[in-house]
């Protein structure tokens, strides 16, 4: 795994973590897997890579996500990082969904935790999970056990994917990772996806809290945490047409937001249309 030295999570933490975590073990799972050959499955050959993806190292490691590295220890490290518990953490947010869509697509879905929580809330639901890493997409496939969950490799902020067909689109840890400028644009990107009703849940970090967290920057190394904690997740909802907005703090330091795209509003001689077809008309008294 190649990684950088001179960060604080090098320095301090990295020794740390490599006694909870069994290294022999994540080795086990990454020469277990043909890389190449999954990778190529599951990728889509027409993609180009955004550069605030690929330029970045993430968590100390050097070529971010886009490496076999990053997708197996993604899940060990991460448990330590939603504190108390991932899994509640991720349960919590997905609460806050109304009623029982029936088509879901998880942006940012990473190895899939949250994308398969969803498929389990909602069994009846066609479930998509959309990532820019087919190694982590490798990872979330194997997690998923053969529930029937499709994986799609695919930037967030321009999916491809036909407008207004999801009742309900969701993002997980995935707005802290992103510039401003295109976690804006995925908002409008899911605005863009959702059928008029449809609702929009985001699980990050606390803003509130992560404003007085700059050390997370050089510690974990995350290039846009900062841009992120300074700004405001539900006037972003805001601005880009959802209306019920609203901001959930779970287990304190941790959001989550919701929205939901307006009904189309019919036209004045379309209800008038309408009405009139259910009215039986009755001739006129002589």
């Amino acid at each position: 795994m190649t990684t950088r030295t001179d960060t604080l999570w090098e320095q301090f933490l990295s020794p740390i973590f490599s006694h909870l975590i069994d290294q022999e073990q994540l080795k086990q799972l990454k020469d277990s897997i043909n890389w190449e050959q999954e990778r190529d499955r599951l990728a889509n050959s027409n993609l180009e890579y955004p550069n605030y993806y690929q330029s970045q190292n993430f968590h100390g490691i050097s070529g971010g996500y886009l490496t076999p590295d990053a997708a197996v220890s993604y899940d060990p490290i991460t448990q330590y990082f939603v504190p108390p518990n991932e899994t509640w953490v991720r349960e919590d947010a997905i609460k806050l969904v109304q009623g029982e869509p029936r088509r879901i697509l998880d942006l940012g879905c990473g190895t899939g935790s949250t994308t398969v929580l969803l498929q389990e809330k909602f069994p009846n639901a066609q479930v998509i999970g959309l990532d820019l890493s087919p190694y982590m997409l490798i990872m979330a496939q194997r997690k998923a056990k053969g529930l029937p969950i499709q994986w799609c490799h695919g930037k967030a902020e321009d999916t491809g994917l036909q407008g207004e067909s999801f009742d309900l689109v969701t993002a997980s840890l995935l707005f802290h990772e992103t510039p401003v400028t295109i976690s804006k644009a995925i908002l409008r990107e899911s605005f863009r996806l959702l059928k008029g009703g449809g609702q929009f849940l985001l699980l990050d970090g606390n803003q509130n809290t992560l404003r007085f967290a700059d050390w997370l920057t050089n510690i974990f190394e995350e290039p846009y945490i900062q841009e992120y904690a300074q700004e405001n997740v539900e006037t972003w909802l805001e601005n880009a047409g959802f209306e019920a907005t609203a901001t959930h703090t779970i287990w304190g330091v941790h959001q989550a937001n919701v929205g939901i795209k307006p009904l189309p509003v019919s036209s004045p001689a379309t209800v008038r249309e309408e009405t009139n077809e259910d009215i039986p008309v009755n001739p006129a008294p002589a």
